[in-house]
């Protein structure tokens, strides 16, 4: 049965004068709710149609994890208000509803459409009737979690990021902007990072088949991607780490994604080669002028001395800027690599709330860490004196 649950907004006192309420229905088969819900232009590059067909694809039978998609309307116009990608999982023995992330999906937003809130009463309105519906639906729900949202979507402001009790989110997205003219930008480069790039290709080419490109079929960027799976397992497992992209149904995501998003430019795979190895892949996504880099990949030690990772980082965004990329997004980690080509750090939000009183527990304990996460210098205080300072996401 795709509808779980449909529940009608009430005329709230609070918000009398603004808007009637919102009617929620949950749905759990994003193939039908985007039928329903119709074209839209993503206000984030992940908020893409084909990113969540690809993700809902790959987890939908993974266990313990249920597909459930928003879908919200004006209850007196019965405009669509906002589209919510979420999920249901059991979590410490709590039902938490939460978006379809599970650490892909580095920025997390609803999609919004005409009738989506527009000031802090609507949003507010909004959030209690959504909270009504997962309340409501079979099988009920204990906890909402919402984590990594953008401040703002497109040009209009996130609803869900002008709530009380939101905080900042531990990660941030890393942007780089660059206008039309490439070698300006190129030009404003610390001195020492230009040199290393410029040494880094000089000692790639020395191989006179040394080469970059964009994957140009969906055959090619398969390919690719299959030699970005073993790089990065080699290395994550070399270090000693958990590496987590090998499961099953994460390796059914990004192949779908590949798979189905190459031939329209949305999945955009690089890579540098010889004739006899790839040397360094990266696999990003695209939505007109705006790009995100998800994962990169390196052949090891013994290419080191061009820096791979960074090179190709390079020769991407000199690519993409040539055939309309301004928008190019590093993504979540504040790693030193990244610093050096001068991305601006974007706040990301979360925002919680019990469903249930089981949930009340560890609502109020999320709660109190938000608010903490507006003082970052006495957060890190209380971790040290409790013996729970964690290192920095930090790599040369």
């Amino acid at each position: 049965m795709t509808v779980l649950t449909t529940a009608v907004g009430k005329f709230g006192a609070r918000a009398s004068s603004y808007a009637v309420g919102f009617d929620v229905e949950l749905m759990s088969d994003w193939g039908q709710a985007m039928a329903r819900w119709g074209a839209f232009d993503p206000p984030t590059v992940f908020q893409h149609p084909q990113w969540y067909a690809s993700w809902y694809r790959a987890f939908a039978a993974t266990d313990g994890i249920e597909p459930l998609i928003a879908l919200v309307c004006d209850s007196s116009t019965g405009e669509r208000a906002a589209l919510l990608p979420l999920i249901r999982r059991r979590e410490a023995g709590l039902r938490v509803i939460e978006f379809a992330d599970l650490n892909l999906t580095d920025f997390n937003a609803p999609v919004l459409g005409p009738a989506a809130p527009r000031d802090e009463t609507a949003a507010w309105l909004f959030w209690q009737d959504l909270q009504a519906a997962l309340r409501g639906m079979d099988g009920g729900a204990d906890l909402i979690r919402l984590r990594k949202m953008p401040l703002k979507l497109a040009a209009r402001a996130n609803p869900l990021a002008q709530l009380d009790g939101i905080g900042p989110s531990v990660v941030n997205g890393n942007l780089l902007a660059i206008g039309d003219d490439y070698d300006a930008w190129r030009s404003e480069l610390d001195r020492k990072v230009r040199k290393e790039l410029g040494r880094s290709w000089r000692v790639f080419t020395r191989d006179s088949s040394a080469a970059f490109a964009i994957a140009a079929s969906t055959d090619e960027a398969m390919n690719v991607l299959s030699v970005t799976e073993v790089q990065q397992g080699d290395r994550l497992l070399g270090l000693g780490l958990n590496y987590v992209l090998d499961k099953q149904d994460c390796t059914a995501f990004y192949r779908d994604l590949v798979q189905r998003g190459t031939s329209s430019g949305y999945a955009v795979m690089t890579a540098l080669t010889t004739r006899d190895e790839v040397v360094a892949t990266l696999l990003g996504i695209r939505t007109g002028s705006r790009y995100v880099m998800i994962r990169i990949s390196n052949a090891g030690e013994k290419w080191s001395m061009c820096s791979p990772g960074r090179l190709i980082i390079d020769r991407t965004i000199e690519a993409l800027h040539r055939d309309g990329v301004r928008e190019f997004d590093f993504s979540i980690g504040n790693y030193s690599y990244k610093r050096r080509f001068g991305p601006q750090r974007t706040p990301l939000v979360d925002l919680g709330a019990a469903l249930s009183w089981r949930g009340q527990p560890t609502a109020l304990r999320d709660r109190a860490v938000l608010a903490l996460r507006h003082y970052p210098k006495l957060t890190a205080r209380l971790k040290q004196a409790l013996g729970k300072a964690t290192p920095s996401r930090e790599e040369d």
